[in-house]
Formats: C-alpha cells, structure tokens, sequence
C-alpha cells in the first residue's frame, strides 16, 4: 500500500468520527469512564500494598534474650540473624538501652517525667531483657521466619504479630484481587462498546464495502479505517482519562499532605508521588485505550464484514 493510499484511509477512519457523532462521544465517555475507574483501581492497589508493607515494617519481631545470657550466646544470635533470609534488618537493645526507653516513655510530655522512678533498677538490679528487634522483608513468610528465630542460642521468648501480619496480607491480596478483577471486568465492557461503535459504521457503509469488494479492495483497505476510527477512540480517551486521574491524585496527595500529625500524615510518606506514577500511567492509559480499541474494531469487522 502506498503512503498516499495509507493517508486517504486513516483519513477516513477519522473521518467516520464525526460521521457518527453521538455513538463516537458515546464510546470515547464510556471507554474514558473505564479507563478513569482502572487507573484508580492500579493506583489504589500499589499504593494500598505499600501501606501495608509500611505498617508491617513498624510491627517488628522482637526477640527477647535470657537474663543470663553472655556475650558469646548474644553474639552467636547477633551472627543468626544476620545470615537469616526473610529479615530486612535488625537491632540489638541492651539491658541499659531498654531501660532508658522505658523511661522515655515514662514522660507525661509536659516536661515532668516518671522515668526517675525506673533509676533504682539501673545496673545490676536491671529487671530488663536484651533484645533483638527484627523487621521482616515479606509478611507472608513471618511464621517460617518466626521458627528459624526461636532455635536461636540464649533465646528467652519471640514476641511476633503475626495475628496483624495475617490481617495485613489479607487486607493487600483481597485489594488486589477486587482491583484486578474489576480491570478485566472493564475491559470487556470497553470491547463491546467499541465493538458497537464500528459495527454501526459498517452498517451505514454496507453499500460503499460491497462496492469496494466488488472492484477488488483487498481486506487491509476495507479493514484500515475501522482500526483507525476505534485506536482513535481509545487514544482520546487515553487522554482524557489520564488528565482527569492524574488531577485527582494530585489532589488527593495535596490534602493528605496537609492533613499534620495522625494517620493520614503517615500515609502521606508511603503514597507515591506523582513523578513516580504519572509515566506508568499515561504509558498504561495509551496502550490500553489503543488495544482495546484496535481490538474492538477488529471483532467487529471480522464479524460482520464477509472478507
């Protein structure tokens, strides 16, 4: 095909936009609102599955050493956990150190603190464990990893949430679930309004194909303008779509960063930022609108033109 013949049909796979106008807004709303609900969707999901890390990350693992254990059991620990897979860090808290927290948190935050009533329990009357506190890399691997720490040397007691690691993945593999399921729930409804769309520009041009067919028109040029008209379609809903999600995330970063202290200031530090999400997301948006609407042209000519 040369290019002047590649022109003419893109021009009037562009040109059937407006002759079908009310079905051509139609589709690029409906394609646009499915688009919208599958960005939010993704981004609800990334970034839920990253709270849920950061909440995990701050329940660690702690495990308590005996009162009597020496420097050589804490170090054979220290060596244990260090060589551990499943552990994205830990620390070691003496008797002293322990202490000394607690007493901080003895303050009432008026500048009055209760933590002097700990100072007869310094030194050798410390009735405090040394610990070791563990952050663990995947929660789904906790109780394994909770095993490998109870065969430790010198081992008192493992303290593990794993009742809150249990809820947390949970909470991130049904956000997962729902969010995906609805993408591809979508993208079905997408394909069969595109595929309406096209299927009524070919019935308007019935006589114009036969006549085509009739002189010899291969299926390329009988099927080029379609693709055109339905890649379109879901290239300006692409656009569409990823200005209007990208204005509500910025939003809602804006209020969630402006919340101050409480939950929705920790939340603020895991949500991603825009910089990180807005090329995954207008590449996505693109491909997405351009498949579905290639694909929806293709179904629909393939099905109702005898080529």
């Amino acid at each position: 095909m040369s290019f002047s013949g590649f022109k003419y049909l893109t021009g009037q796979g562009l040109h059937n936009l407006t002759r079908n106008k009310l079905m051509s807004i139609a589709s690029i709303g409906v394609l646009t609102a499915c688009l919208v609900i599958t960005g939010i969707a993704a981004l609800l999901s990334v970034n839920v599955g990253n709270f849920v890390d950061y909440l995990g990350a701050q329940n660690k693992v702690i495990v308590y050493m005996q009162p009597n254990a020496d420097e050589a059991s804490i170090q054979a620990a220290d060596e244990a956990i260090g060589a551990m897979p499943n552990i994205l860090g830990y620390t070691y808290v003496d008797k002293d150190q322990a202490i000394e927290e607690m007493q901080g948190w003895m303050s009432d935050g008026d500048g009055e603190s209760y933590g002097e009533l700990l100072e007869p329990y310094k030194g050798d009357g410390n009735p405090l464990l040394a610990s070791f506190r563990v952050t663990v890399d995947d929660l789904t691997q906790i109780d394994a990893t909770v095993d490998q720490l109870k065969a430790l040397p010198g081992l008192y007691s493992v303290d593990a949430p794993s009742d809150l690691a249990g809820t947390l993945v949970s909470l991130k593999n049904t956000v997962n679930i729902a969010g995906w399921g609805l993408v591809a729930v979508l993208a079905v409804v997408s394909l069969v309004v595109i595929s309406n769309t096209i299927r009524i520009t070919v019935f308007a041009r019935r006589k114009e194909i036969n006549i085509m067919k009739f002189v010899g028109a291969t299926n390329g040029f009988i099927r080029l303008p379609f693709l055109v008209e339905g890649t379109a379609i879901g290239l300006i809903s692409a656009a569409v779509a990823f200005g209007l999600v990208s204005g509500a995330y910025l939003g809602v970063l804006e209020a969630v960063s402006r919340s101050g202290t409480g939950l929705l200031s920790n939340l603020y530090f895991t949500l991603l930022s825009y910089r990180a999400v807005w090329a995954p997301l207008l590449i996505g948006f693109v491909a997405s609108g351009a498949v579905l609407g290639g694909f929806g042209s293709a179904a629909s000519v393939r099905k109702h033109l005898k080529v």
